[in-house]
């Protein structure tokens, strides 16, 4: 990046700030590094640039942003591996089938988080649980209808997730 380019001075100006902040929030300076510059790569592919007074305060939402989609990564990871944990060594699945299957629980969770609250834990509770609809509104406080709706809701943006590209 060249000293004209307008990330430069956010950089040179914060970078270092960022990094400690980072630091300090995560625990350790190698997820602290990876998420300062994550969080400038997220600058640059957004092609913004804040005002310098106000730069501080931009650069803590986009890495607070970013720190939240690593914990989030991390709790679905691990869960992961848990479930993994009760299978017989032979049918644990590759490396790969591993990263695989992580990337697409990750694709899933952010897809179930554009879904309001009720539809996204309507079809939880369906899929996971295995809940009838009549129990699910039950324990929503909501009517059987609505779960149809939330559920057909949850499964159409599966699907749009799945066939568009």
């Amino acid at each position: 990046m060249s000293s004209s380019h307008p990330l430069h001075s956010l950089y040179t100006d914060h970078g270092a700030w960022l990094r400690n902040w980072l630091r300090a929030k995560l625990g350790n300076a190698w997820d602290a590094a990876d998420l300062a510059h994550d969080t400038y790569v997220r600058i640059l592919q957004a092609g913004t640039r804040p005002a310098a007074e106000d730069s501080r305060r931009y650069l803590v939402q986009v890495a607070n942003g970013l720190m939240i989609d690593l914990f989030r990564r991390r709790r679905i990871e691990a869960a992961y591996l848990e479930a993994l944990s009760v299978l017989p060594e032979a049918q644990a699945p590759s490396e790969e089938s591993r990263a695989l299957a992580v990337e697409a629980l990750l694709e899933l969770d952010r897809l179930l988080h554009k879904l309001p609250a009720k539809a996204r834990q309507a079809f939880l509770l369906c899929k996971l649980d295995g809940l009838s609809y009549r129990d699910i509104a039950a324990q929503l406080g909501v009517s059987v209808s609505s779960v149809e709706k939330y559920i057909a809701a949850a499964l159409q943006a599966c699907c749009l997730a799945l066939y568009q590209p």
